[in-house]
């Protein structure tokens, strides 16, 4: 069987470089998956794609009049892994998802390395520039738009001294420029303190700081906690 040894390296090192590429920004960014996760990523996509270019010299001879073969199959098998790999890195916190870009830089890296695999260097290019740009020039652009902040608001009160009510503290919240939702209440301490937990948005973080400051100064408040999302 020959090979074209010349081809395969090629394509791996652009692999090597697209995938590294991606992933030096991921790293810069602390990100759980950085350089050497995109580039095994995009390597490996574009190995396995190398398979199908030459599948028909590792065929016997006998048998290619009855083989039947697909390249997108392998491309669906690819990217089928590469969602478990890319749902290992996204990760819950209250009401905060992380990893979600992560993970799709991921199954985009996959991607790149299948197309350079088959031999499309410039779709890979451009692929490539188009996911650099999206995670780094589209940060600054994101900082840039008006966003909401959402944090859960957890009130402790003593259950038998004159507890603020739920308009009360709704007031309280508004008074600093945020929205309050989702109320729940429960007791805790053997029935001896009243909780209320609180889903809260503001489009400044400041707005929360000042609450806090506010909550901090009312004297019926035992104990609040302000768990923001990132």
């Amino acid at each position: 069987m020959e090979y074209d040894y010349e081809l395969i390296f090629t394509r791996l090192l652009l692999a090597v470089l697209a995938g590294g590429i991606i992933g030096i920004e991921r790293a810069i960014h602390g990100r759980e998956a950085g350089f050497r996760t995109h580039t095994l990523v995009s390597v490996s996509s574009s190995l396995l794609m190398l398979l199908m270019v030459y599948q028909w010299e590792l065929v016997p001879k006998e048998f290619l009049d009855t083989v039947r073969a697909d390249p997108t199959r392998m491309a669906q098998g690819i990217m089928t892994g590469i969602g478990f790999l890319g749902a290992g890195v996204i990760i819950k916190e209250g009401l905060s998802v992380r990893g979600l870009t992560t993970a799709a830089s991921i199954w985009m890296t996959a991607a790149i390395g299948i197309v350079i695999g088959l031999g499309f260097y410039v779709p890979a290019l451009i692929a490539t520039i188009i996911t650099i740009l999206t995670l780094s020039a589209f940060r600054w652009l994101e900082n840039l738009l008006p966003t909401q902040t959402y944090a859960r608001l957890r009130i402790e009160f003593k259950r038998f001294d004159k507890v603020t009510d739920e308009a009360t503290l709704n007031e309280i919240i508004s008074a600093h420029h945020i929205k309050s939702f989702q109320y729940n209440y429960h007791l805790v301490d053997e029935g001896k303190r009243l909780v209320y937990e609180v889903t809260i948005r503001s489009k400044e973080q400041k707005n929360f700081r000042s609450l806090a400051q506010h909550l901090m100064d009312l004297e019926d408040v035992l104990e609040f906690r302000i768990n923001m999302s990132s």
